[in-house]
């Protein structure tokens, strides 16, 4: 569990027909409530139920590590009422939640910065990922109260205080230890629901090399077949990672055995 991947722009990662991880802005909560006369609340909860969904749909398609925005650094911003909505969600959540992903051999991991969040709950927090560490079906990650720039300037300034020495020096394999998701590989697919396209300050560093895909359905209804639809995007995709298509056609064949050589 405590394996460092390489980044796409230093290595190939391997390519399946199935995304190894998949990274989704759940966007379109309050105007699923507002379209049927509810409170904002309503859609909050109903996107409880969403998050349920596509953890069970992930396990049964083989996806390893489910990464959701749940609460970005931004979201401080929302009418108080809702922040307070939003943050007692998240307690209720881990305390109801956490027996049954244990069952279902999820690993939970909640990343961002915790310090602005009352004691309770970050001790909720540290008790859910310590009794599912050792889970291995699915690594489900929480981002909460996180930004991409805030986990590049987090991780900045750690590897200064752990080597100051090398200061000038520093190369990605330095850098990307301190990432706040240093324990995952980089999403192969990100999706943001609710018609919006822009990333909104959501792994900036990780979403390099993913695959995007933005859908006009709102969160609370996104489904299983909504995810088939972006795994079937996804499919579709020529990944090059800075290769030609002429390349990868030649690696293709490599792998299955059936380039031709001179003596062939």
């Amino acid at each position: 569990m405590s394996r460092r991947y390489t980044s796409s722009t230093q290595a190939i990662p391997p390519v399946g027909d199935m995304p190894n991880h998949v990274a989704i802005i759940m966007d379109g909560n309050g105007r699923w409530a507002k379209k049927r006369f509810l409170p904002r609340i309503a859609g909050h909860q109903r996107g409880v139920e969403t998050v349920r969904a596509m953890v069970k749909a992930c396990i049964s398609r083989g996806i390893n590590y489910l990464t959701l925005f749940a609460f970005s650094s931004e979201n401080w911003r929302r009418p108080v009422d809702e922040v307070s909505f939003l943050l007692s969600l998240f307690v209720r959540m881990l305390q109801s939640e956490i027996g049954k992903l244990d069952a279902n051999g999820v690993r939970l991991k909640v990343v961002g910065d915790l310090s602005a969040f009352e004691p309770r709950l970050v001790a909720l927090i540290r008790e859910g990922e310590a009794r599912t560490a050792n889970n291995s079906a699915l690594t489900l990650t929480i981002c909460a109260n996180y930004g991409g720039r805030w986990d590049i300037l987090q991780a900045t300034n750690h590897l200064a205080l752990a080597h100051p020495e090398k200061a000038g020096t520093y190369g990605e394999a330095d850098f990307a230890p301190h990432l706040a998701m240093a324990y995952a590989p980089e999403p192969d697919l990100f999706i943001r629901t609710g018609g919006e396209q822009r990333i909104s300050n959501f792994l900036l560093w990780q979403l390099a090399y993913s695959e995007f895909y933005f859908t006009d359905g709102l969160w609370p209804d996104f489904d299983e077949l909504a995810l088939d639809s972006a795994i079937d995007s996804y499919r579709r995709r020529e990944r090059r990672f800075g290769r030609t298509s002429e390349q990868l056609g030649m690696s293709a064949q490599a792998t299955s055995g059936t380039v031709k050589t001179d003596d062939a």
